[in-house]
């Protein structure tokens, strides 16, 4: 194991579940897409690298089917816990480093790794540790969601712009991290041809939501990003004024509640870049 923790403080000991599941949950659709867009064949063997909840493991099950293998990889004990009550018994949960993966190189047909690459000190070190798993022609798909969740403000771009930038402020200041660190999740096409990939396509889907909103949508708008993310940790980086505005926003007991507004537009990407490894 990494004794140093990772960029924004992952260890084997760290534990957000609730939100991975949230997430998940969340972005389903979207990440039932992507895998789609891969058009996985039955038989294959698949790796997801930083499988988190596990939710994702059994979609992947069922992309290859019986004849398939699936393995889930997991650096923290809490999250491989959950991943191993929520996967399928046909699935493989492996409480690992992906940069010490603890597989056979070059056995893989795929390697999926979503929202991984961007807690790497190294993110180029990970994407070839994980390429090098890969068989000649196979697969590797980095995926990442907006590190620091946009929301269209439709009613106060301003206050949109403010609370934004407060967020990375706070992320900076907490992991001691640069603003060229929190915004290289956006090179994940240089990161694959970096590495060696071949053949690199890069695809982003939207993950919009407007009101009325579903109940996962609300569960995780609610606990992720108005609780956890906006929440009293951004007073210190916002003006008393605006951060009362935006606490009435994020208070359900409050008129102003954004998530009953009929106003109410969410947007945040998810993108999914895929590169090969040439042929032999």
């Amino acid at each position: 194991m990494s004794s140093q923790p990772g960029l924004l403080g992952d260890t084997a000991a760290r534990d957000y579940s609730s939100k991975l599941k949230q997430f998940n949950a969340f972005a389903q659709p979207e990440l039932r897409h992507a895998i789609a867009s891969l058009q996985l064949q039955p038989g294959m063997q698949v790796v997801d690298a930083g499988c988190g909840t596990g939710e994702v493991l059994n979609w992947l099950a069922d992309a290859v089917g019986s004849s398939g293998l699936v393995i889930g990889m997991e650096l923290a004990v809490a999250h491989a816990a959950c991943a191993r009550t929520a996967a399928a018994t046909c699935v493989t949960v492996l409480q690992a480093d992906l940069l010490r993966a603890p597989l056979r190189p070059g056995a893989f047909d795929l390697v999926w790794c979503v929202n991984t690459i961007n807690h790497l000190r190294d993110p180029l070190a990970g994407v070839k540790s994980l390429a090098a798993l890969l068989r000649p022609g196979g697969r590797i798909a980095v995926g990442q969601s907006s590190l620091l969740p946009d929301m269209v403000f439709a009613w106060d771009a301003r206050l949109e712009r403010f609370t934004t930038e407060a967020v990375r402020q706070y992320y900076r200041e907490r992991y001691g991290v640069s603003e060229t660190d929190l915004t290289a999740i956006r090179a994940l096409l240089g990161l694959l041809r970096t590495a060696g990939l071949v053949n690199v396509r890069v695809r982003t889907w939207p993950l919009e939501r407007v009101a009325p909103l579903d109940a996962a949508s609300m569960a995780y708008l609610r606990d992720v990003i108005f609780r956890d993310t906006w929440g009293e940790r951004l007073r210190p980086y916002l003006s008393a004024s605006d951060f009362q505005q935006l606490s009435q926003l994020c208070d359900p007991h409050s008129a102003e509640y954004a998530l009953q507004r009929p106003d109410l537009h969410f947007l945040q990407t998810f993108t999914l870049a895929v590169g090969e490894i040439p042929p032999a």
